[in-house]
């Protein structure tokens, strides 16, 4: 083994605002924030998710090549229906294309980076 998964830090445009989103889409809570930085971690108090501040931010666009998605989360949930409605009045937007299909829906968080809902259906393990 050459090491272990520490975190998975998110480039933005304010860390602190997309903190929140990401607060409650993946129920974690700030470990540490000052303001190009935040680090939100896990019931557990292990660091999961880092949102650093780039200036001149470009985020990327689903579908199209010139601005590739580099990455995007899988979140299982329970309900699609249930969990859509939870995460767009959170901001998030179903993204075109996403065609509904029974096991995972994408969409993008507020400042364009794509992630799927799930259910163990959906994840072909």
């Amino acid at each position: 083994m050459i090491g272990s998964l520490y975190t998975v830090v998110i480039d933005c445009p304010d860390p602190v605002e997309l903190a929140g989103f990401y607060e409650k889409l993946l129920s974690l809570s700030r470990r540490k924030e000052t303001g190009d930085f935040v680090v939100l971690q896990n019931a557990a108090g292990d660091p999961v998710v880092a949102l650093q501040r780039v200036d001149g931010y470009q985020g990327p666009r689903w579908m199209d090549s010139a601005r590739p998605q580099h990455m995007h989360f899988d979140v299982m949930v329970a309900n699609l229906d249930t969990a859509e409605a939870q995460v767009l009045a959170l901001g998030a937007t179903l993204l075109e294309g996403s065609d509904k299909p029974i096991g995972y829906r994408v969409y993008e968080d507020p400042v364009g980076h794509p992630f799927c809902l799930v259910t163990p259906e959906g994840t072909g393990l």
